[in-house]
């Protein structure tokens, strides 16, 4: 039997997330994207209300909370604007779910609880100025010395790289290896802001998600303990996937809240809007857009929701992931381009939220994986070229803390 019913915790963070985005964030958010300034107390209040750490196991500070809990939350924040699912992603998803599964005792008691509580912001530093979808063309070393390892290189298009305490970054630990692009001689650190040769920035000129944070670090010779090497040494690349794989999932989430933002605002414009003495709803190109929304917005969410059900199964999901996020983000974009169609002049304009919708939607085709990169994922799973091996066993949060 299939039943997409969601249960009454479900219903009730969904409604929670949504009711205060609303209220304390979407009266604003336009000023603050017009401004380019990251409101740091939104993270409190995200705190407060147990979101960062929605997911995490109570046994670590968290809610306990599902993955159909997280993308709900993904969903609700994206519909007021793309800035607030963007700390869902890093701090939540590519981070905490990561350390939840691959950190060890010691490290969830050091950081995954205080990031669950809110108490440390966390984010996940991979792509560097020349790779990104390239992964083993990273070029940040890290060199072992006695009991610590010391780190060089820079990342960049960092989400919370001003603001973050902690961060899960991606270096190399062989140097032969790194010369073959085998990435077997990939390794995965926590690094703490405070650690000396840490340094960090800003971008000032993006041309979406303005409200949110995004930026660069660098790490001149940073001394990191042996003890915050996540995994084992070698084991990097493919923590880095699982990772990607969590936040890629958030991405579809939110993905799907910006379809139903776009098909709202367009709904409401259509029917004020007159032209040749009738409102522009009863257009049939106008129509023809809205119907294209209302579509893409039930099958991303249908996608996220089967991806999210196969997580709190603990099966692995990677193509359903990869296929969920592809689909809803190329399908946010169509969805905000549209409609700024539908708003016409005024949709070139900052009266209406739909432009900035569109900037935002351009982000997440290049982020968590190219639209390109996924396009080539399904093609070589439908081929047979790709399956899915276990990474390692992926339980569900809720019940990770029994």
């Amino acid at each position: 039997m299939i039943d997409f019913s969601l249960t009454e915790e479900h219903d009730a963070i969904a409604r929670m997330t949504s009711e205060w985005a609303g209220r304390e964030v979407a009266p604003r958010i336009a000023q603050m994207d017009r401004d380019m300034k990251f409101d740091r107390s939104i993270l409190g209040r995200m705190a407060e209300l147990g979101l960062l750490g929605c997911s995490t196991p109570q046994k670590w500070g968290g809610a306990g909370f599902d993955y159909i809990s997280l993308g709900l939350v993904c969903e609700e924040l994206e519909y007021v604007d793309t800035s607030l699912r963007v700390i869902m992603s890093v701090h939540a998803g590519l981070n905490s779910l990561t350390l939840l599964t691959w950190g060890s005792e010691d490290q969830k008691k050091r950081y995954l609880a205080p990031q669950a509580r809110g108490e440390k912001i966390a984010t996940f530093g991979l792509t560097e100025p020349d790779a990104g979808s390239d992964v083993v063309g990273l070029r940040t070393t890290a060199r072992k010395s006695g009991g610590t390892y010391v780190l060089n290189g820079e990342k960049m298009w960092i989400s919370l790289a001003d603001v973050a305490d902690n961060f899960l970054v991606f270096a190399w630990t062989d140097s032969e290896k790194q010369k073959k692009r085998d990435h077997e001689g990939m390794s995965a650190f926590i690094v703490e802001r405070s650690f000396k040769g840490f340094k960090s920035g800003t971008l000032h000129d993006k041309w979406g998600i303005k409200a949110g944070n995004t930026g660069f670090f660098s790490m001149t010779d940073v001394e990191v303990p042996a003890e915050n090497l996540v995994g084992r040494e070698g084991e990097g690349f493919k923590i880095a996937m699982f990772a990607l794989e969590q936040g890629r999932y958030t991405v579809a989430a939110g993905a799907t809240g910006l379809i139903r933002a776009c098909l709202d605002a367009s709904l409401k414009y259509a029917k004020e809007r007159h032209t040749f003495g009738k409102p522009i709803s009863e257009h049939q190109l106008v129509k023809e857009m809205i119907a294209q929304m209302v579509s893409d917005y039930d099958a991303a969410r249908l996608l996220w929701l089967r991806a999210g059900w196969l997580k709190n199964e603990g099966k692995r999901c990677a193509r359903e992931v990869s296929l969920a996020k592809w689909f809803a983000t190329v399908a946010s974009e169509r969805a905000a381009s549209d409609a700024v169609e539908i708003h016409g002049a005024y949709g070139y304009s900052d009266e209406y939220p739909v432009g900035r919708f569109f900037r935002n939607s351009k982000g997440a085709v290049i982020y968590e994986g190219t639209r390109e990169i996924h396009k080539i994922m399904q093609a070589d799973y439908a081929l047979g070229y790709r399956s899915d091996r276990p990474i390692r066993c992926m339980l569900p949060p809720h019940e990770k803390q029994k």
